[in-house]
């Protein structure tokens, strides 16, 4: 299973979102050098080290934005701690105004 497919897995069955999209942004991100991390020399953009998660689901409803990040980044904390470089968050509840 990717990475992406684990984030997918862990978000739908923990959260049973009405929509999920996990985007792998990792190509834009060529060049970057991780000091201080796992990631040796200059990214080159292959693999998965940078998401972003858009997901509407009912039960962040009445939660703040800090306590949906800290939800959704205790869930995917094995992905975190194994390569994820990366997580940019756009979490609503269904009638919620968001990102497009």
């Amino acid at each position: 299973m990717t990475i992406q497919q684990s984030i997918e897995t862990k978000l739908r069955e923990a959260l049973s979102p009405e929509s999920l999209d996990v985007i792998n942004e990792s190509h834009l991100h060529a060049g970057h050098h991780h000091a201080g991390s796992d990631h040796h020399g200059g990214f080159d953009s292959t693999g998965e080290t940078h998401f972003r998660v858009r997901l509407v689901a009912a039960s962040l409803a009445g939660k703040s934005r800090l306590d949906r990040h800290r939800l959704i980044n205790g869930l995917l904390g094995e992905e975190l701690a194994g390569g994820v470089h990366a997580l940019a968050i756009e979490a609503a509840a269904p009638g919620e105004a968001r990102r497009r």
